[in-house]
């Protein structure tokens, strides 16, 4: 049976748990949630499952599974993810990691970074790694719609009939797979065709499902923009750190 929460202090402070969990870096407000739900984070010692639940971390003790959690300097950096990676922060199979990466790019092994969004395993690109819940929060909006756009190398020429039924939407395993734009580009000789696809909401390993329900077989693809961040704000580096100013001047956030 679960401990019910510490009892509130006379001004109740005005930050709920899963916003300070995000806001130290723990996750997305989402993962935070779910953690939250699944009894295992303490305040003052006490397991607290509510979601509601608000605390002052200036004088409450916030814990995660017993160890103590802080608040840090937020920060956020776009990176071009390698193929055969996974975009999580440990794999129990021993597969390497994009915050493995990361670190071996010379990122700060102490903070707790996690994605903002996803690419598949074999897929690469551009990708946000951040430890500031807020900002993953805000993105993952409705409000916030960021575009992502994509070359995909296929097998072979997509038709004027497969680029339609793109832009109209495909069904696939009870989900409608849509792109917001299609460009095919010219292919060098020996080289495979590539098609520039932009995505507005994103569904899992939605480009690859979406081409092979139209017959077409994705044999690479790239993640090329987010937004209007692009290849050319890496600067030429695997990884680099965005300022505040800049992410919040270029996601508009």
């Amino acid at each position: 049976m679960t401990t019910p929460p510490p009892p509130a202090p006379a001004n109740p402070p005005a930050v709920r748990l899963q916003k300070f969990l995000a806001a130290a870096g723990v996750g997305s407000r989402r993962y935070c949630e779910e953690l939250i739900s699944a009894g295992r984070v303490q305040i003052d010692g006490v397991t607290v499952t509510q979601l509601g639940t608000r605390v002052d971390p200036a004088h409450q003790h916030v814990a995660l599974d017993g160890r103590r959690v802080q608040a840090e300097p937020h920060h956020t950096y776009l990176a071009d993810k390698p193929p055969r990676i996974l975009c999580t922060s440990r794999d129990p199979e021993g597969r390497p990691t994009i915050i493995e990466w990361a670190r071996r790019m010379g990122v700060d092994r102490r903070l707790r970074l996690y994605t903002i969004g996803r690419l598949d395993w074999d897929s690469e690109g551009l990708i946000l790694l951040t430890n500031d819940g807020d900002l993953a929060h805000a993105l993952a909006h409705p409000r916030h719609l960021v575009e992502k756009e994509y070359r995909a190398w296929t097998d072979r020429f997509a038709t004027r009939d497969q680029i339609a039924a793109m832009l109209a939407g495909v069904q696939d395993d009870g989900e409608w797979l849509r792109a917001l734009a299609v460009v095919p580009e010219a292919s060098r000789p020996g080289r495979p065709p590539s098609l520039r696809i932009v995505l507005g909401e994103g569904r899992n390993r939605h480009i690859r499902r979406m081409l092979e329900a139209l017959g077409l077989h994705v044999k690479r693809l790239r993640r090329i923009r987010i937004g209007p961040l692009t290849e050319s704000d890496l600067r030429g580096k695997p990884l680099r750190k965005l300022s505040r100013t800049e992410l919040g001047s270029a996601l508009k956030i």
